[in-house]
């Protein structure tokens, strides 16, 4: 593993920016520390619909998950000028006050991680692929809960219009986000994995 340092000016979008990091590097890792601060905070709390903005003087607390050029899992927590705690999925929109300092720790070899294949043998098609559109928020969840629960899948992401996400499970459409959580909450989603 390497630790590789990345400074975020005033302004920097922090989602966009560890997204592009992991891009630029084809990086796969997890943050290691962070030390920063926001104007504004947008995270995903549970249940809720839609993401929470929060804007003002924020401390930034913690930034944990992991980062790889097919997207960033992150959860954040961060103090207002009162305080008072908050956190969640960190969504894009949250935007750096006067800098942050992010450590990330970089697998050298990704492929010696757990979840690759041995060597020698080809990596197995998932059994779970799903239609997204970006800026869909049913779309972000959904992909949220499969890298959660470290489900393998393929992203088909779509510009035309129709109803997103679209998960197919062994070719067959399954239906969309409730359809998907409906499988999480009879346990049937974990046994999708390998």
């Amino acid at each position: 593993m390497r630790a590789l340092p990345l400074h975020l000016e005033a302004g920097s979008d922090l989602h966009h920016s560890l997204s592009r990091f992991a891009l630029e590097h084809q990086a796969e890792g997890f943050v290691l520390s962070v030390v920063g601060n926001l104007s504004q905070a947008a995270f995903q709390c549970p249940g809720q619909e839609g993401p929470t903005l929060v804007q003002g003087d924020l401390e930034i607390i913690t930034l944990q998950g992991t980062i790889s050029p097919q997207g960033v899992h992150l959860h954040l927590s961060l103090s207002d000028a009162t305080c008072q705690v908050w956190g969640g999925h960190l969504e894009p929109g949250s935007l750096v006050q006067t800098g942050a300092d992010i450590l990330v720790g970089v697998l050298d070899d990704p492929a010696a991680a757990p979840s690759a294949a041995a060597p020698g043998e080809l990596e197995p098609t998932p059994r779970l692929e799903i239609v997204v559109s970006q800026g869909c928020p049913w779309s972000r969840r959904a992909l949220r809960l499969l890298r959660s629960l470290a489900i393998p899948h393929r992203v088909i992401e779509t510009q035309e219009p129709g109803p997103v996400p679209q998960v197919f499970v062994d070719g067959q459409l399954i239906g969309g986000y409730d359809a998907l959580a409906a499988l999480h909450a009879n346990g049937q989603l974990v046994g999708l994995r390998p």
